[in-house]
């Protein structure tokens, strides 16, 4: 799905915030360095200034983002290495955003070493060229990174920690249910489990059915000896944009809901996957726009 004009990219530990693309040079069809501008965001809730605890999260740290390139911006996946020192991020237009992250005093103050390049298909081509150009949740494990891809559904596989952001596509075989999916009410969330092997990666679509109806979204086990659906359990109007695992095998799902009247709103429950079960576990942060949020489209956890 398409950011609105600040794009969020979340975890645990804190918020990480980009606005939209500036009309300024196109960033081309090789890697670029991109300067990235930080602001912090500091409270989370201005409304309340000395909060930090929300839910069962604790805000740490945030930044506002700004880039002069063109393709800086509408950011749907977001990868973070096990010591919090890179990331690697993907646009909803097909290129990767990799960038060292920069703390002071235990608390995030920028991006630095900020690379943009295309991402690339199987033939060296860039996959915005593509029936695969729409790219909406990252996870990366074991040196493979994997992309889910909305309209075109499917998730593809990188040799990440062979190529980098060289890296060409392979394509992640799924089931026949795939394509049957909704146009643009596809695969918003994708990540690998662990332990590891096996390492299936899940991804499933947002639901077809009306705002505020009760219903369930469809996910699946692409991979290992599990492979199989399962179901998400939908409440009220939130739709699911993203997922991370914990240590213990618990998933934490990032869920969304807008309305023009209602305005953005995210909620984080928890949950365990299964084969054939439907996952619906308790909401530990919910928040409005009273916080410090956008649209919502990533959480990472580092692997």
């Amino acid at each position: 799905m398409r950011s609105s004009r600040r794009a969020v990219l979340a975890s645990a530990l804190g918020l990480l915030a980009a606005p939209a693309r500036a009309q300024a040079p196109d960033a081309g069809d090789g890697p670029a360095p991109v300067a990235i501008r930080a602001s912090p965001i500091q409270p989370f809730a201005p409304g309340d200034r000395g909060a930090t605890r929300f839910g069962a999260l604790t805000f740490r740290s945030g930044l506002e983002l700004q880039a002069g390139e063109r393709e800086f911006g509408g950011f749907s996946g977001l990868w973070r290495s096990g010591d919090w020192a890179e990331i690697v991020a993907i646009t909803d237009k097909a290129r990767w955003l990799t960038a060292r992250v920069a703390l002071a005093g235990g608390r995030l103050a920028g991006l630095t070493d900020a690379v943009l390049a295309p991402r690339l298909g199987a033939s060296g081509r860039p996959l915005r060229r593509s029936r695969f150009y729409d790219t909406e949740a990252l996870a990366i494990s074991g040196g493979t990174a994997f992309v889910a891809v909305e309209r075109s559904h499917g998730v593809l596989r990188f040799p990440w920690a062979k190529d980098g952001v060289r890296a060409r596509a392979q394509a992640v075989s799924g089931p026949a249910e795939l394509r049957d999916l909704p146009r643009n009410q596809g695969l918003e969330a994708t990540g690998v489990a662990r332990p590891a092997p096996p390492c299936p990666a899940l991804s499933w679509r947002s639901p077809s059915a009306p705002a505020g109806a009760t219903a369930s979204r469809r996910g699946f086990i692409l991979s290992g000896p599990r492979a199989d659906a399962f179901d998400v359990a939908r409440t009220g109007p939130f739709d699911v944009t993203d997922l991370a695992f914990l240590p213990s095998g618990e998933i934490l799902l990032l869920e969304r809901r807008y309305s023009l009247l209602g305005g953005l709103g995210a909620r984080i429950p928890a949950d365990a996957i299964a084969a054939g079960r439907t996952v619906d576990g308790p909401v530990i942060f919910e928040a409005d726009g009273s916080h410090q949020i956008d649209n919502l489209e990533r959480t990472a956890y580092p692997c």
